[in-house]
């Protein structure tokens, strides 16, 4: 009788993949040599790329940073024996240019009497994502960080723009008063009449109690910095400052807004719905006209409204009308029990949008939310057309000395680099808060 057994008493120890299967070659050939067709369109595709960044290295890659002018960089030029006005880039014009590029006009301490300010955007700039820290990554910050973060909206005004601190103290104070209004005013009443009785109290405070405050304890405690003008602000440091406020403003606003538009009241849904697709149905450079040209005929006489704080109004409310309708997207997406859910848990409306219908809708929204985020980014060039002096609208000022004359793509692709930089960070943090907060329902 044989003892030979036939069923195995061991696992056996799990063999690797193939080479061809994983990795970079596994990846090659599951999308770029799948079969002879896509082969054959890769290495086409392979042999372009391969000329055009053959020709891109070779226009970039010259010794003309140190050059002052463009007629300096042809004599470069002629030296390395290359010729044509496609020649090489002439980097001088970034190597001289860069401050006036980032800064605008910005007090540099170029004039006599003056000093060099452009540290004080710098540093708004670096506490931007002191304060960003511990909203985008809560579970690696200190919670206490976050105090710093509901301060910074007050503090970089006055960075940037200067005068008495008190000024900026002094409307933070106003939300303070307009919280306190609404606590004794809805535990006496009712939330909604709370709210309109908040926003009332801080409107008072605004108009005609801060200022006199503030010119008090200026008096007092003359803590103040150089003032500077809106017309002195420009370069890329503008577009930053318009898309933070933009972006900033805009997501709480869209949220309210797509409520709104969700309500059973029919006057809030009817406004709500109405300055939805009336935003939506205006390009955004029609309302910059508006805020430059328009916008002051409303105001009180003798009011002198800054042109950057219409700028911001604007682009604000056209982000918001957009925003609005990606949420409205995450929150019909949700399922009807969520609903039930919460009204059985006993929780009134707000107690529901807070704690689990928002963050569902929010979460599910991403993708689209980030995408608002970076257009609203990339449109803050069309502040060029109401004569405020972004990226764009410098390289006109740069192009027209008699120095650098004639060079376009140097400028451009300068901008350029900066616009993808922040974009793509965008990007990459859009993914990385879904990979954490797994929006595909794992």
């Amino acid at each position: 009788m044989s003892d030979i057994s036939f069923v195995r008493t061991e696992m056996l120890p799990p063999k690797e993949p193939p080479a061809s299967e994983v990795g970079v070659l596994g990846w090659m050939r599951a999308n770029l040599f799948s079969n002879w067709f896509n082969s054959v369109l890769t290495l086409v595709s392979l042999y372009f790329v391969i000329q055009i960044l053959i020709g891109l290295i070779t226009w970039a890659w010259v010794p003309t940073w140190s050059a002052g002018s463009l007629p300096e960089c042809r004599v470069i030029f002629e030296e390395l024996g290359r010729t044509g006005h496609n020649a090489g880039a002439c980097w001088g014009v970034i190597a001289e240019r860069w401050p006036q590029l980032l800064f605008g006009f910005y007090p540099n301490g170029s004039e006599p009497g003056t000093a060099d300010l452009r540290w004080r955007p710098v540093l708004a700039f670096l506490l931007l994502f002191v304060a960003l820290a511990p909203v985008l990554f809560a579970d690696k910050m200190p919670a206490k960080l976050i105090y710093f973060s509901a301060a910074y909206p007050f503090l970089m005004p006055w960075l940037l723009w200067g005068g008495t601190v008190w000024t900026p103290v002094m409307i933070a104070a106003g939300f303070v008063v307009g919280y306190f209004v609404y606590k004794a005013v809805s535990q006496a009443t009712s939330e909604l009449i709370g709210l309109i009785s908040g926003v009332v109290g801080a409107v008072f405070w605004w108009l005609f109690v801060a200022s006199f405050i503030a010119s008090v304890l200026a008096g007092i405690v003359p803590l103040a910095l150089e003032p500077v003008e809106s017309r002195q602000f420009g370069g890329f440091m503008l577009s930053i400052l318009i898309g933070v406020v933009a972006i900033g403003l805009s997501l709480p606003i869209g949220i309210v807004l797509a409520l709104g538009r969700q309500s059973d009241l029919l006057i809030v849904k009817t406004l709500c719905v109405g300055f939805i697709e009336f935003i939506r149905g205006v390009p955004l450079i029609t309302l910059l006209f508006v805020a430059s040209t328009l916008l002051n005929i409303f105001m009180p006489p003798g009011t002198n409204f800054d042109i950057i704080m219409r700028v911001f109004i604007m682009v604000t409310l056209f982000a918001s009308a957009y925003m609005a309708e990606v949420i409205r997207g995450g929150l019909a997406a949700l399922p009807k029990g969520q609903y039930e859910g919460a009204d059985s848990l006993g929780l009134n409306y707000w107690q529901a949008q807070r704690l689990i219908i928002m963050p569902q809708a929010l979460k599910i929204s991403i993708p689209g939310i980030v995408s608002t985020f970076i257009g609203v980014f990339k449109d803050t060039t069309l502040v060029s057309v109401i004569g405020l002096f972004d990226p764009l609208n410098l390289t006109n000022a740069i192009r027209a000395d008699a120095n650098w004359n004639g060079l376009v793509w140097e400028l451009y692709g300068f901008i350029a680099l900066l616009f993808f930089v922040f974009c793509f960070g965008m990007s990459r943090y859009s993914m990385y808060l879904e990979r954490k907060l797994q929006t595909g329902h794992r």
